[in-house]
């Protein structure tokens, strides 16, 4: 499927470009930065847009230029941590809506695109196939029980939508994998339609229990979990956690895959004490970390 024209005059004037301005001293700043750009799908013709929750966390300002030119102020209306989208409302009306579609419409195989912002004034395309609808794990505490991989790359800025051939929304493209067949994966929509009202009407999903958080980052090596990096102020810091430290266990349970070691951590709650036996300088050393919120520490 080279995107038709007729998709893409219909998937086009949805789209919308992301800016957020974020102050320094917001914990995410030294790794995001203060200066955002990302791309969004509007969803609702009274003016919300469906993004990247990474692009707008912390934001102290938000601008969105639509497919016209214009800009206008946003405001973060929803965000969730878990699946990693986000939701900007902006003061608008009849705004050309896409439709959406839950991932489960669209198979292995099956055609999609991307259709994302490379600026302001400017959008671009890629097409590509699903290669996989699949559990997905990433090297901070993030991991969705089904994802979208496909083999369309992310042609600009990361938010944009993943458009079925009907000019469906399915996902939302987060992140770029630039692996062999797997170029892009996308946070299915239906993350955020299933559970729309309870995200707008509290900013957030509170049906799902708090998760623990340490604030690590992690990678495995053949079937060792080795921890990239620990973030300040974390609890991994305060543990004393460090980059190099090999995982071994958690509350006396091997671990051996990043998957495994998330889902012991969720086990918790925040505020809980986690076990943590790693392997350091030769010798295996016990932790405890007091488990933290990590919508807390983002605000």
């Amino acid at each position: 499927m080279n995107a038709s024209i007729a998709l893409l005059e219909k998937a086009l004037p949805t789209t919308a470009h992301v800016h957020a301005t974020v102050a320094a001293e917001h914990p995410s700043a030294p790794i995001l930065g203060t200066e955002r750009a990302g791309s969004g799908t509007i969803v609702d013709s009274t003016g919300l847009i469906l993004t990247a929750h990474y692009i707008v966390l912390g934001a102290d300002r938000l601008t969105v230029t639509l497919l016209d030119g214009s800009e206008v102020d946003g405001k973060v209306a929803a965000r969730d941590f878990a699946t990693g989208l986000a939701v900007v409302q902006i003061d608008a009306a009849r705004l050309p809506a896409a439709k959406l579609a839950a991932s489960t419409a669209v198979e292995r195989g099956d055609e999609v695109f991307v259709v994302a912002s490379a600026g302001a004034s400017n959008r671009r395309v890629s097409n590509g196939v699903v290669m996989a609808l699949e559990t997905f794990d990433a090297y901070w505490e993030y991991s969705l029980d089904r994802a979208i991989i496909t083999t369309a790359a992310n042609p600009g800025l990361s938010g944009g939508g993943l458009f079925d051939r009907l000019g469906r929304v399915v996902g939302v493209a987060s992140l770029d994998l630039n692996e062999i067949g797997r170029a892009a994966m996308a946070i299915p929509v239906e993350y955020f339609s299933d559970h729309r009202d309870e995200l707008l009407r509290h900013g957030r999903r509170v049906s799902r229990p708090k998760r623990a958080w340490i604030g690590l980052y992690c990678y495995n090596v053949r079937d060792r979990l080795v921890v990239a990096g620990v973030l300040p102020g974390t609890p991994g810091e305060q543990a004393g956690l460090k980059a190099g430290d090999i995982v071994l266990s958690v509350d006396g349970e091997q671990v051996h895959a990043r998957r495994t070691l998330y889902r012991r951590v969720w086990a918790h709650r925040p505020g809980d004490a986690i076990e943590c036996t790693v392997f350091r300088d030769d010798r295996t050393r016990s932790l405890t970390i007091q488990a933290g919120d990590a919508e807390v520490f983002f605000g």
